[in-house]
């Protein structure tokens, strides 16, 4: 639920950076990342379990994989915010629930529960109307809840814990980051340094990238990777109020549609779980 709530907050910050270039906000988020989990690796004496996640081949394997899938995440997401389809995006995370039950149950053989099934119906029928509204903005969508989808799969079935492995997969994007933004400021002035808004907003993004990260990777070793998915509309929905409320998006009936629907199915998934947490302790 912190991850959750985290990313879906995530505009807010990367409305401070409009006018950096995507591509350098994906460069600075990595270096200043791995700066900060060094750090924190070393302060927890974590050294010895990182070192031997590096000699593990099938981790390192899946980490290249999972670095990808999140760099084509985040390149995505933030040109998105960027350029005003902060719903768009959010369509893309109400959409990524459902690739993660989808996920849960064919490649990890995860049965949700009856309330599950009607949550995922709603949800599945919400997005539909929402996405036969979208446009020509459903390639953000499908690319944001496809590469986030799998890439909580892969991080679910690494054999490396959440804090080892968000380290090794930021060092492994940190020589193209370094390359990009040495292309980049050979082109033009970088954002870092032109304006004490920016430069303060592109350091703290290590900190702003890795926290939720980390909750996130924790979570998906720990919970189903269906209830995982149900909890991800805590950030498409923060998304949502935000792209109506503050940025000023126009609200569709295909949207209010959507929104409904799936509220409704987590309210029945909630209350059942609630009823059978009490029958428990009874």
């Amino acid at each position: 639920m912190g991850a959750y709530g985290l990313w879906g907050l995530l505009p807010l910050y990367f409305w401070l950076l409009q006018g950096v270039n995507a591509g350098e906000v994906v460069g600075m988020r990595v270096l200043w990342s791995v700066a900060l989990l060094v750090i924190l690796t070393l302060a927890l004496r974590r050294g010895g379990k990182l070192v031997a996640a590096l000699r593990n081949p099938r981790a390192i394997g899946l980490l290249v994989v999972s670095a990808a899938l999140i760099s084509i995440n985040w390149l995505v997401y933030i040109w998105a915010i960027h350029h005003g389809h902060v719903l768009e995006s959010s369509l893309g995370y109400f959409l990524n629930p459902l690739v993660n039950v989808l996920i849960g149950m064919v490649l990890l053989g995860e049965r949700p529960g009856f309330a599950q099934l009607v949550a995922i119906v709603f949800a599945a029928i919400g997005v539909a109307v929402l996405a036969i509204g979208a446009g020509q903005g459903i390639w953000i969508s499908l690319t944001l809840a496809l590469s986030f989808g799998f890439y909580g799969f892969v991080r679910k079935v690494a054999p490396v814990e959440s804090l080892e492995g968000l380290t090794i997969e930021t060092a492994l994007l940190a020589p193209f980051a370094v390359a990009y933004l040495a292309w980049l400021s050979a082109h033009a002035p970088l954002g870092f340094g032109q304006t004490p808004q920016w430069t303060a907003a592109l350091v703290l993004s290590g900190v702003i990238t890795a926290t939720p990260l980390l909750l996130f990777a924790a979570a998906a070793r720990r919970l189903p990777y269906s209830t995982l998915g149900l909890l991800q509309y805590i950030a498409p929905t923060v998304q949502f109020l935000l792209a109506i409320g503050f940025f000023g998006e126009h609200m569709t009936t295909a949207h209010a549609i959507c929104f409904g629907l799936i509220w409704t199915g987590l309210a029945i998934f909630a209350l059942h779980g609630t009823i059978a947490a009490r029958r428990r302790v009874t």
